[in-house]
């Protein structure tokens, strides 16, 4: 049986800690980012990817090949999988959420508040444009991309408030994969 869950949330709300739970304590689970093949991209040309070029990518990349571009490589991906977990992380945009349901998958709303969100976004350091002023980060969670994350989160099927601890957030990740 295939499970298709999307996650959206915004920066730093723990979807990639989601995602590494998930991984520790499921059998037959991949993970798939809608950003995975700007990354791929920019990793040929750059040492170090920044959420802002990635911003920039998309945005060419759809404005010239259409909105659903980047969805219709992941759709092309689920389609050779048989069996197993299926999670789409980063879901922003209508056509990925439509996308997501029209291949039978469940939406997953991952949030927190925002200075908690900054504050983890200061320290894990993924990106090379993480440690940023508070206003800095809340001028990127403006951009385009960042822009839609809480309309379509509001159509999600669950939604995880990640606002205590990892153990809290765990028990919610596994009740969310077992309803689904």
């Amino acid at each position: 049986m295939k499970k298709i869950i999307g996650l959206i949330g915004e920066m730093g709300a723990g979807k990639d800690t989601f995602c590494d739970f998930v991984r520790a304590n499921y059998q037959n689970v991949y993970f798939l980012k809608f950003s995975d093949a700007l990354t791929e991209v920019l990793k040929m040309f750059f040492d170090e990817v920044k959420r802002e070029d990635q911003q920039w990518l998309s945005s060419a990349l759809r404005e010239r090949f259409g909105q659903d571009i980047l969805v219709k490589a992941l759709v092309k991906k689920i389609e050779k999988i048989s069996d197993g977990i299926i999670i789409l992380n980063g879901v922003r945009r209508p056509d990925d959420f439509k996308a997501l349901k029209s291949i039978g998958g469940k939406l997953i709303y991952v949030t927190a508040d925002q200075k908690l969100r900054w504050e983890r976004v200061k320290t894990r350091g993924e990106k090379a444009d993480d440690d940023v002023p508070f206003e800095k980060f809340v001028e990127m969670g403006k951009a385009e991309a960042e822009s839609l994350i809480t309309t379509i989160g509001a159509e999600a099927d669950l939604k995880i408030e990640n606002n205590s601890s990892k153990e809290d957030l765990y028990i919610k990740i596994k009740e969310s994969i077992d309803s689904i």
